[in-house]
């Protein structure tokens, strides 16, 4: 019990809890350095296809963006 009379609130130990799992979320979010992109595969390459004798896929065609017509 606090002395001198004065009152401690339920909430404080409430929310120091809290605010140490918000802070502790933050960190590993935040700081988290897998990036799932460096790993994502998009197929065999061309060291495969002269391997497996498989003609590689054409490049697709880069879009092309039609002009608008003239009035």
């Amino acid at each position: 019990m606090a002395k001198n009379g004065t009152k401690t609130g339920k909430q404080g130990p409430r929310f120091a809890a809290a605010l140490a799992v918000l802070w502790r979320t933050f960190c590993r979010d935040a700081f988290d350095d897998y990036r799932p992109e460096l790993h994502y595969m998009r197929g065999p390459g061309p060291k495969w296809h002269a391997k497996h004798g498989v003609a590689a896929p054409a490049p697709a065609p880069a879009p092309t963006h039609a002009a608008p017509a003239a009035a």
